[in-house]
């Protein structure tokens, strides 16, 4: 992007409310604005180190915030892939794959995320933190003894150079000109992997490589190899336990008011007529939304419903110098949604 269109965007990302900006780590580790209430990552992070920083751009202000990550099977191969074909010395190279390996296990954990993360980081988190989605969804697992053994299976027997589609596709069964190219039909794990799905096949190597026990192969471009893990797996000396893939989850029904903010149904309309009164007077001093008034003196306000400005003054976050400046906008807003 050009510079103007750039500094443009920034400025609206700063200034306005219900903004999203999709941008670079540089960018968002560049900002300081306490109010950004999620961080996405549409890509996986290189460390968890790396994942704790940018996860922390969001709720500074002490509001609830979300941290969303998607990765799948190309992130980790990607990542994998790029470790290996380093410049860096075998020490650098040994470093970093530490560091993704750690990371995987966190994406993979069925236990608490906070707890996890701050393990790593050498804190003991006393109980479960109730917020993280293994904590609101406990993860549900599953004896995977055999389908890892089906599915190292295949990878040998395939030669250990094919990527993880045409591997789903003999454990399925799955009948193709590559499969008849390469006699793949005749081996003997063609087909023994029908019960599971494209899904579920996915979840499987995902989490076998996250294990160590497979490993991207970078001369063959993403094709899957053993490890010196895996015998133990295929000898049966070695139980394998994965996280449930489930079903994909229907989107869930809007209900009234604001789950976010933790405003209720008959708040709604006084607290978004709050934020609209802040956007404005924003706008008209050209400085963020939150250099007016945060979220949560809003909810405050909200919930109390001052009638004068001694009232609105006795809330946190209304100093004296907002409320003689703003006082009286906040007191009309109150007014009149009450009068509606």
């Amino acid at each position: 992007m050009n510079a103007t269109q750039r500094s443009a965007d920034q400025r609206r990302f700063l200034r306005e409310d219900g903004i999203v900006m999709v941008a670079t780590i540089a960018f968002g580790m560049g900002i300081d604005k306490p109010d950004v209430r999620f961080v996405a990552h549409m890509d996986l992070p290189k460390s968890l180190e790396g994942y704790y920083q940018e996860t922390g751009r969001a709720g500074r202000d002490g509001d609830r915030a979300d941290a969303w990550l998607a990765f799948g099977l190309g992130d980790m191969v990607m990542l994998k892939q790029m470790i290996e074909s380093s410049d860096a010395g075998e020490e650098r190279r040994q470093l970093e794959r530490r560091k993704l390996d750690i990371l995987l296990a966190y994406c993979e954990s069925t236990h608490c995320r906070r707890q996890t993360l701050l393990a790593n980081f050498g804190e003991r988190y006393p109980q479960p933190c109730g917020n993280c989605d293994n904590c609101l969804e406990p993860a549900q697992t599953w004896d995977a003894t055999v389908a890892a053994q089906k599915a190292l299976s295949c990878v040998y027997r395939s030669g250990q150079r094919f990527g993880v589609l045409h591997l789903i596709d003999i454990l399925r069964g799955v009948g193709n000109e590559r499969m008849t190219q390469f006699g793949h039909d005749h081996l003997s794990t063609f087909g023994i992997g029908a019960d599971l799905d494209v899904r579920q096949w996915k979840s499987v190597f995902r989490q076998l490589l996250a294990m160590g026990v497979l490993v991207a192969d970078q001369e063959m471009r993403g094709g899957l190899r053993l490890t010196e893990t895996s015998r133990a797996v295929l000898r049966g000396e070695q139980t394998v336990v994965l996280r449930r893939e489930l079903p994909r989850r229907q989107k869930r029904v809007s209900t009234p008011g604001n789950a976010q903010s933790g405003i209720s149904a008959d708040d709604a309309p006084l607290f978004d007529a709050l934020r609209a009164m802040r956007a404005a007077l924003a706008r008209e001093q050209g400085v963020p939304a939150y250099v007016i008034f945060h979220d949560a003196t809003l909810r405050a306000i909200t919930a109390q419903r001052p009638q004068s400005i001694d009232a609105l003054g006795q809330i946190s976050g209304v100093g004296l110098s907002k409320m003689q400046r703003y006082g009286n906008d906040v007191l009309s807003v109150v007014r009149q949604v009450e009068a509606a």
